[in-house]
């Protein structure tokens, strides 16, 4: 891909097949973070598909892992595996689980069950700290994860230990899987208290290729919490900020109405 953001649209198509064709849910869940992975995959990360062990490489840590679809079609189209692999998506024998799972190439750690990444990605900077790496850990989390009280010890544990090379990114959509976030457990004011937790807070547009890479560019002397913005179904209106679309897969007409009009949007 030429750009960041050929890189989304062409990913936001394949989540929409993805989730048809398996009959699988979360696909709102999915298209809301693809701008986060677009930036991070192909302008920010310290990442080569043809060395996907390499020592020195940065670690995505994706805990919000029922966004599997957004995140498999990524690195399928930045070179970690074929393309045409993505029609096995949650189908028998197939390593593409409808939750992030090792085994596929490119995924570092296996979610799903919430408040697990973040734990796993201060380790990871942790090691990256004794070892005078300069290689960066990046952790996506949704807002409703941060319901979970692992998310704020791991919190606790970066600030004491002085994660530089450590940033959270939270994909801020205000809806979780049957309500919004704030009628579940309010989370506001969300970026006072992750600074209260010792970190740096920056909140971003979730969909501006411009400020995500601004920020996630940006050194630091300790961890960063990028909260970042986001419309859950961005990119396909009728789905867009409708909880309906956490569990709910697109029929052969939502389908076809989607990708017309992300290929409409393509065009502009």
């Amino acid at each position: 891909m030429s750009n960041s953001l050929e890189l989304s649209n062409t990913v936001r198509r394949d989540v929409l097949r993805m989730t048809h064709s398996a009959r699988k849910s979360h696909v709102g869940s999915s298209l809301c973070c693809v701008d986060i992975f677009a930036v991070l995959y192909h302008s920010i990360a310290n990442i080569d598909p043809k060395e996907p062990e390499a020592e020195d490489r940065d670690r995505i840590v994706v805990s919000k892992g029922h966004c599997a679809a957004a995140l498999y079609a990524t690195l399928a189209h930045v070179g970690f595996f074929p393309v045409s692999k993505l029609a096995e998506y949650c189908t028998n024998g197939s390593p593409l689980f409808g939750h992030v799972t090792v085994g596929v190439p490119g995924v570092e750690f296996s979610t799903g069950s919430l408040g697990h990444g973040l734990p796993f990605a201060v380790g990871s900077a942790i090691a990256a700290s004794r070892d005078d790496s300069d290689r960066r850990t990046f952790a996506l989390l949704s807002d409703g994860e941060l319901d979970e009280g692992s998310v704020w010890e791991a919190a606790l544990l970066a600030a004491h230990h002085g994660l530089g090379g450590l940033t959270a990114i939270i994909d801020r959509n205000g809806l979780q899987s049957l309500t919004t976030t704030e009628a579940t457990v309010a989370l506001e004011p969300l970026a006072a208290k992750w600074e209260a937790f010792g970190w740096n807070v920056v909140t971003v547009d979730g969909h501006s290729h411009k400020e995500l890479k601004r920020v996630l560019e940006l050194p630091t002397t300790g961890p960063t919490c990028v909260i970042a913005e986001t419309i859950k179904g961005k990119g396909v209106e009728f789905m867009e900020n409708q909880v309906l679309w956490h569990y709910q897969p697109p029929s052969d007409d939502d389908l076809a109405k989607a990708i017309r009009a992300l290929e409409h949007e393509a065009q502009q």
